[in-house]
């Protein structure tokens, strides 16, 4: 279990080290076959510095995937500023959603920070709480919702309920190509875009404002 000390914040750099040294052991070796003293040996800190800064190796687990997680999430506003932001014609939605769908289905899921993330939360779920999951998987709607009820207030979208538009368009984009594919790595396979697009309009047929 988690220890209820008190955790010390330290120095940036320090938890930098212990975070990459975790996840470098947790892939290579897995949870169970990583001990925190080779974790503190490879970050060059001390022992006792782990467990100050992280109470045990169960909380380490899970600051290094809340660590690649916030990673993924502040990917995905950059590339929603990027792409979705200061619209202001309802014909120039079906492009900018394209353009927003297929930069993820790309440059984020071929990514390396989301290789490792699928592979930690795969490998070691079971010492993960189910709520760090949920909150995980939950992050990426919200923030999508968020630019939705955006786009709404504009007059660009019609939308009731923000975070179920989100739902709606990761189903029916990315979602589609899990399903049929395997998956949705547009970078890995030429045939995850023709299904991005094709759910893209088809969000917009229920979305689209007027």
């Amino acid at each position: 279990m988690p220890t209820e000390k008190t955790l010390r914040a330290g120095s940036a750099q320090k938890r930098t080290a212990i975070l990459t040294a975790a996840q470098e052991l947790f892939l290579t070796n897995g949870f169970d076959r990583s001990s925190v003293d080779a974790v503190a040996a490879l970050a060059k800190v001390s022992t006792r510095t782990v467990y100050d800064y992280f109470g045990d190796k169960q909380t380490l687990l899970r600051a290094v995937v809340e660590a690649v997680d916030q990673s993924l999430v502040a990917t995905i506003r950059r590339t929603l500023d990027d792409t979705l932001a200061d619209l202001t014609e309802p014909a120039e939605l079906e492009g900018a959603l394209i353009t927003f769908s297929m930069r993820i289905a790309t440059d984020m899921l071929n990514s390396a920070e989301h290789a490792t993330l699928q592979r930690l939360v795969q490998a070691e779920s079971g010492h993960l709480p189910r709520r760090d999951e949920h909150a995980m998987a939950s992050a990426p709607d919200e923030a999508l919702g968020e630019r939705f009820a955006a786009l709404a207030r504009a007059g660009l979208l019609e939308v009731s309920d923000a975070r179920l538009a989100a739902d709606h368009f990761i189903a029916l984009t990315f979602g589609v190509a899990i399903n049929r594919l395997g998956s949705a790595n547009a970078a890995g396979d030429a045939r995850v875009q023709p299904l991005i697009v094709e759910g893209v309009r088809a969000f917009l047929r229920a979305y689209r404002s007027g």
